[in-house]
């Protein structure tokens, strides 16, 4: 039976956001792939009196502690030490260590400095877990029966190889890891977290696969997990749950794992032969950075403008001077006339636009920060037009980034309508 792991990450500066913690991030990846479940990650300064008191706690819920950092020479290098004393172990140097380093030193042309010495030390009874590429090693460890350390540098470069290719098998030769946890992420654009977890709440209680919905960066996910002992195996009890909850959502979810609003439209623009223009104020070009972000978009992407003054909006898109003054130029008849403006002068199959109040300035109680009107133009220059309200308080470019990818949502919804017919 495998065991449950727990990460623990030692270093100030990650407490201090001076260093992204990537490590954990990875290892957890890792975990994964194994198997092997993990329900606690922790990050810790460099105190060995803390430390310490994770250690209490993590040597009561799980059986496989992972640490990564404070295995340099440096004073605040305290990791091994601490664990070492805090299993009332006597530390005990490796003359093999030494001489790896030395060895280090002498290829770089260098000597060894005293304070590596200190990297030699490792508790009595620990084996060694090598560093390839560096000076720092780890250790594999069992301090009493049940109970597994694992020891990594912080160095991301270091810890990867050292886990591939001496953790991995240690984990594996134990009878750990023999089966995989794999994920299928779905995504969703245009409803509500609260809303769709509404709808298929009764999924939220299976046991494997699981399900679980969280929100990131506007989208909101569904991640169906399962544990097997093979990734093909996990997908096949994956699989009918997926179709249930495409089932149920429908054309919310707009595709799953790597794919983006902007590479489903484009899909869907490519298999209908289509292409598309687009007309930018309140977006400044993010819209088709979107676009152009995908390999291969030339196919169907033709191009746009920024049109963020009005007398760009009048000259090239052919906005009337009469809508802007009896409207605004945030409104819906002049994100029509944008997007058909755009598609008329780029002789597109669709066009789109998007303008409207990032702020923070610029918003009247009319026309607050965050009101932005999206229009669409569609293969017989029938346009249409939709208000959102994204609201000030997430900042400017929250206002923009949602703007964006909503109107990326209404191609994709109106390219699916048109599919359908």
């Amino acid at each position: 039976m495998s065991p449950i792991a727990e990460i623990i990450c030692v270093g100030t500066e990650l407490l201090l956001g001076s260093t992204l913690n990537t490590n954990a991030h990875y290892l957890a990846q890792q975990l994964a792939h194994l198997g092997i479940s993990h329900y606690y990650q922790t990050v810790v300064g460099d105190n060995p009196e803390r430390l310490k008191q994770v250690l209490d706690s993590a040597c009561a819920r799980s059986q496989l502690l992972i640490f990564t950092g404070g295995l340099g020479p440096t004073p605040d290098d305290l990791t091994t030490e601490t664990l070492a004393d805090f299993f009332h172990t006597p530390l005990e140097e490796r003359t093999e260590v030494i001489d790896l380093i030395r060895q280090r030193y002498a290829q770089r042309g260098r000597i060894m400095s005293p304070s590596n010495r200190k990297q030699a030390l490792l508790p009595k009874g620990s084996h060694l877990l090598p560093n390839p590429t560096g000076t720092a090693p780890g250790m594999i460890w069992e301090p009493r029966p049940g109970l597994v350390l694992l020891t990594f540098p912080g160095v991301p470069t270091e810890m990867h190889r050292m886990w591939q290719e001496t953790a991995i098998p240690y984990l594996k030769g134990r009878g750990w890891g023999q089966q995989v946890i794999h994920s299928r992420l779905l995504r969703y654009w245009g409803i509500a977290e609260a809303a769709l977890a509404e709808k298929v709440h009764p999924f939220f209680q299976l046991n494997n696969p699981t399900v679980a919905p969280y929100v990131s960066y506007g989208e909101v996910h569904l991640r169906i997990s399962a544990r097997a002992s093979s990734v093909a195996e996990a997908q096949a009890l994956i699989k009918p749950v997926e179709d249930k909850l495409r089932h149920i959502t429908g054309d919310d979810c707009f595709g799953a794992d790597q794919d983006s609003l902007a590479s489903v439209v484009g899909d869907l623009l490519l298999n209908q032969e289509a292409s598309l223009a687009v007309a930018e104020s309140c977006t400044g070009g993010g819209l088709g950075q979107l676009l152009t972000g995908v390999p291969g978009s030339s196919r169907y992407f033709i191009g746009g403008a920024i049109a963020y003054d009005n007398r760009v909006k009048v000259s090239l898109l052919g906005v009337k001077e009469e809508t802007l003054a009896r409207e605004g130029a945030v409104s819906h008849s002049v994100a029509m006339e944008m997007a058909l403006g755009i598609q008329s002068r780029l002789q597109t199959t669709w066009g789109v636009s998007i303008t409207g109040i990032a702020g923070p300035e610029g918003g009247t109680s009319e026309k607050p920060v965050g009101l932005v009107y999206i229009g669409i133009s569609d293969e017989n220059q029938q346009a249409r037009s939709f208000e959102f309200n994204f609201g000030s308080i997430q900042g400017r470019e929250w206002v923009r980034r949602l703007s964006a990818h909503t109107a990326l949502d209404i191609v994709r919804r109106e390219l699916l309508t048109a599919l359908k017919k």
